[in-house]
């Protein structure tokens, strides 16, 4: 008879082996963590050897590590986007304009006056500063596509410092700029002025927006030109007449004047721009 305190015969049944196996190979653990260890510092040991007393022997050569940088360098240009401002230079270019001058009646040094000027509609219309070419006897517009032609003042603004030029012959190529608006411009807002500073033709520097509605008194006269963008990308003499541009690549503002307390036609971070939205009026565009 079985005693009720003993164990019957389904208790007495062995258990499987693959449990005993893994019950049994649990105290060999540490003994194999131990092992991989003293494996992985030997071979740490070996490499740090090896590199010591090999180091003057696995030297890249000058032209190899030349030849790694430059294919690097490569491959970023061929995957990266261009700048923003690159874009936007690439798209103002073709409707850039150089605006020369002629005046018969001052001294031989300040005779020829140059400035600048942008394509603002499919009939090859020009808009500039107004006192770029006021009192002027000649006017001369060269085009990006090479061709030139004289002007005829269509329009001026002079409230504004704005005309508006016709050249007596189209150019072979006529590009519009795209017209943007200024009154969405906030302080802080990147600009890019493209002119011919100083007779550097197509030249473009940038900057943010510096302030909004600044009032600036035209030097030697008592006008005061109101509402005006203030930026702080470089202009100078011959930037006049030219676009401001915002970041995607629509004009923003017709460039008019710099500040300088001597008085001297040099630029030292203050311009100023006539909003797009009131120097289109003077083309026959809307005030906005």
């Amino acid at each position: 008879m079985i005693q009720p305190n003993e164990p019957g015969p389904e208790q007495l049944t062995p258990q499987p082996r693959a449990w005993v196996s893994r019950f049994r190979a649990q105290p060999r653990r540490p003994a194999l963590l131990v092992s991989v260890a003293l494996i992985a510092i030997v071979l740490l040991l070996a490499l740090l050897l090896w590199r010591t007393f090999s180091a003057d022997d696995v030297q890249p050569a000058t032209a190899d590590v030349d030849q790694a940088v430059a294919e690097a360098l490569a491959s970023m240009a061929q995957t990266s986007e261009p700048p923003v401002s690159t874009l936007v230079y690439r798209a103002i270019l073709p409707s850039l304009v150089i605006v020369q001058t002629d005046r018969e009646d001052v001294e031989e040094d300040r005779r020829f006056g140059l400035g600048t000027g942008v394509v603002v509609n499919a009939d090859a219309t020009v808009l500039t500063a107004l006192h770029i070419i006021e009192g002027a006897s000649e006017v001369q517009l060269a085009f990006a596509d090479g061709s030139e032609s004289p002007a005829v003042v269509a329009g001026i603004d002079p409230e504004r410092d704005i005309a508006v030029l016709t050249p007596a012959s189209l150019p072979g190529l006529v590009v519009p700029a795209v017209i943007g608006s200024s009154a969405g411009l906030r302080v802080g807002d990147e600009v890019f002025a493209v002119g011919n500073p100083l007779g550097l033709v197509a030249s473009m520097s940038a900057g943010v927006v510096s302030g909004l509605d600044r009032d600036f008194k035209v030097s030697g006269s008592d006008q005061v030109l109101e509402d005006l963008i203030q930026f702080d990308a470089a202009v100078n003499m011959g930037n006049s007449g030219g676009p401001l541009l915002d970041r995607r690549g629509q004009v923003v503002g017709i460039v008019t004047g710099l500040v300088n307390p001597s008085e001297q036609d040099v630029f030292i971070g203050i311009g100023f721009a006539v909003p797009i939205d009131l120097a289109a009026a003077a083309a026959g565009g809307p005030e906005q």
